[in-house]
């Protein structure tokens, strides 16, 4: 079923008009707050010229919008962005659907905004393999080498795995090797070197290799596509004050038609330009993906570590 973020008219229209108020001069909050710490996932690797390069710009554009300065990183891991954010070292965090669901679970993160394009918030994982290859379904994949990206990714991990168990394919014992590549780069790039057979990752993580040169559509094949996925959202510290929130929910609400604010600047993951963001998303957005890592028990995940490690 596609997962769509539907909001009231008027709620984006309070939204907006609230973000064309603080166009004029922002209404800075928290003690006079002039600079927010933004901590980003390191969807594909982490560098800085990659996923870092990617979130500068809409920040900037919100910026200009309300004064605020901010200053952006990217994690070593998915885990460390929760613990900077329950650690206050964090007050927004770029973050895959799990990633939010644990840090909201911790009462850590609350939703601040979704980039939307087309209409929907929706992103999708699939299994690629080698243009070559004999492989032709996921039934094909026993004893195959088989890479995915981070234990605590939606996309190239938690959906990708509960594909395979969908489709009868047991992660930890049915692979001739299991490599957690850490990334979703790392992942296709060990499928293109030919070290595995089959890689996990998202579309958007395979266009943003495409655009830079570092894989050809050519060159690998789909065999899995998953159901759509709540996009990755941006999160916020839940400790920061009131004020503070509704200022950065209602300047990303208006933040595509801000003045002096170019539609290259409104980008979302992978760098990929979209239409505008979401402020007005409901957690029961993200509750699919609970569901999902519930059927992923603590055991299960164990299993593949090892499997992981043996390799």
């Amino acid at each position: 079923m596609k997962v769509r973020l539907i909001a009231g008219g008027l709620a984006l229209a309070g939204m907006a008009a609230a973000a064309f108020l603080i166009m004029g001069r922002p209404v800075v909050s928290d003690q006079q707050v002039q600079s927010l710490n933004v901590v980003l996932i390191p969807a594909d690797g982490g560098t800085e010229d990659g996923t870092r390069a990617d979130y500068q710009p809409i920040f900037d554009a919100v910026g200009r919008a309300t004064g605020l300065q901010f200053k952006l990183t990217v994690a070593q891991s998915y885990a460390t962005v929760i613990e900077a954010l329950c650690g206050g070292r964090a007050d927004i965090a770029f973050v895959g659907p799990v990633t939010y669901i644990q840090a909201r679970e911790r009462g850590c993160a609350e939703l601040l905004a979704v980039a939307e394009e087309d209409g929907a918030s929706t992103y999708y994982a699939g299994l690629f393999v080698r243009a070559g290859s004999d492989i032709r379904s996921i039934e094909d994949l026993k004893g195959r080498r088989a890479a995915f990206g981070d234990v605590n990714s939606t996309s190239s991990f938690l959906i990708p795995m509960d594909m395979l168990a969908k489709a009868g394919l047991d992660p930890a014992r049915d692979f001739s090797q299991l490599r957690l590549a850490g990334s979703h780069t790392s992942s296709l790039a060990a499928l293109l070197s030919d070290q595995v057979d089959v890689a996990a990752l998202s579309f958007d993580s395979f266009d943003k290799a495409v655009a830079q040169g570092a894989a050809r559509p050519e060159d690998v094949r789909i065999i899995a596509r998953s159901e759509p996925i709540p996009y990755p959202p941006l999160v916020m510290r839940s400790a920061l004050s009131p004020a503070l929130k509704s200022q950065l929910k209602a300047a990303f609400a208006g933040v595509a038609d801000a003045p002096g604010v170019r539609p290259e600047m409104i980008r979302g993951y992978g760098g990929k330009q979209v239409d505008g963001y979401r402020s007005d998303v409901e957690a029961a957005v993200f509750d699919p993906v609970a569901a999902t890592m519930a059927r992923q028990s603590d055991a299960m995940k164990g299993e593949i570590l090892q499997a992981a490690s043996r390799r």
